[in-house]
């Protein structure tokens, strides 16, 4: 006589769990990411009209109407600056940094910098906000 199991095991595998965890970590990491690239030295940055970012992860120098200037939101001394880009720098691959100039700041404190980066054979970038 045969007998028969009333109750069969019927192993299936569902997406839904799996489905909620990579919504959630793509939620996460798009958080994170637009978050990342934001200085915490606050300028108020000239208005263009276009936007063009195509260096990832660019050294910041920021400038105040003050005459301070602080590297990757590290204070840093007038005197100080030029060896501080070039030494960083050297450890990176991209020969490149961004300058963050409030709208007040006094030209020759740019021109400084720029002065620093033709100097070095280094290439810059003027960061600005698109006009509303």
């Amino acid at each position: 006589m045969k007998i028969q199991r009333r109750n069969k095991a019927h192993p299936e595998f569902s997406l839904a769990a799996m489905t909620d965890v990579i919504l959630l970590m793509l939620i996460f990491f798009m958080i994170t990411s637009s978050a990342a690239n934001q200085s915490a030295i606050d300028v108020k940055l000239p208005q263009t009209g276009s936007i063009e970012n195509n260096i990832p992860n660019p050294m910041t120098v920021s400038v105040k109407p003050d005459g301070s200037y602080y590297i990757d939101d590290k204070p840093v001394s007038r005197e100080l600056v030029e060896q501080t880009i070039v030494n960083d720098l050297q450890s990176k691959n991209g020969k490149s940094f961004t300058i963050r100039a409030d709208e007040s700041t006094m030209h020759r404190d740019v021109v400084f910098l720029m002065e620093i980066a033709e100097k070095h054979k280094l290439n810059i970038a003027i960061a600005t906000v698109k006009e509303n």
